[in-house]
């Protein structure tokens, strides 16, 4: 195959593949937690038909040599985990980290997921849960005759009951955090699961030792910007039209070619 060709189709598949990547970004623009995804390239292997500094005669060395690139490929994707914008509301169960921290899910097989959406609701028997029911943990059983919910900073929860002068605490949100949340694994449902590459959980009070407070009616939006990721969709197309164009021209090369010979 002709070389050009194959580093061609190479970009034209990384370029394909970042598409994608953007696609997401844009489709989520206004999911609530969502974090945007950045990809991260790579050039391929060379071959060396002459290697740098290599001698050139007895007393003189190559200065650069003769390495040919054989293309590009998408090594991976990483997610950007900036702040949102906030956006106020009047229900009391949404809640907004404001700096880092995540809130923690417990999934119907008992193992623990991790969130930044912080749309919560109540089920049938008062828990709050996310809205595909799944309960934030640990549990926080909301009395059915409660009047007013209070959630602090700090994650405390109190609730204010007909006839009973001071609030009832009902219980306390802590934040996880990660050393590196880049490393989550992103389960889709809004939803993070630890990895090796994430590190740990560490249970953490919110608003202390540099971890992120809550805000009671408050929502964080997605951090996607629509503008960059436009800007990135037509740059990401012109790389594309690009490399199809040096597919037309290796075509055409090697029609030339066949022409001269036959």
């Amino acid at each position: 195959m002709n070389p050009a060709l194959w580093i061609s189709k190479t970009g034209l598949a990384a370029q394909d593949r970042h598409m994608a990547t953007i696609s997401n970004n844009l489709a989520n623009v206004n999911t609530v937690g969502f974090k945007r995804d950045r990809v991260s390239f790579e050039d391929l292997f060379y071959h060396i038909e002459k290697q740098p500094g290599a001698l050139a005669d007895q007393q003189n060395i190559l200065p650069s040599g003769m390495q040919v690139g054989t293309g590009v490929r998408v090594t991976g994707t990483q997610k950007i985990f900036t702040t949102g914008n906030y956006q106020t509301t009047e229900q009391a169960l949404d809640m907004a980290v404001v700096g880092g921290g995540f809130f923690q899910i417990a999934m119907a097989d008992g193992s623990q997921a991790y969130t930044r959406n912080g749309q919560f609701h109540m089920n049938a028997e008062g828990t709050i849960v996310t809205a595909n029911g799944l309960p934030l943990e640990p549990g926080i059983q909301i009395p059915s005759d409660a009047v007013a919910v209070t959630i602090s900073e700090d994650g405390s929860v109190v609730a204010s009951l007909p006839g009973v002068v001071e609030p009832v605490d009902l219980g306390q949100i802590p934040l996880i955090t990660f050393v590196n949340p880049a490393g989550l694994q992103s389960k889709g449902g809004n939803l993070y699961v630890e990895t090796a590459a994430s590190g740990a959980p560490v249970e953490n009070l919110a608003g202390a030792n540099g971890v992120g407070k809550i805000k009671q009616f408050t929502l964080e939006m997605s951090n996607v910007s629509a503008v960059e990721e436009l800007v990135n969709m037509i740059s990401v197309q012109r790389a594309y039209e690009m490399n199809s164009k040096v597919i037309s021209a290796a075509d055409q090369m090697m029609q030339f070619a066949n022409q001269s010979l036959g």
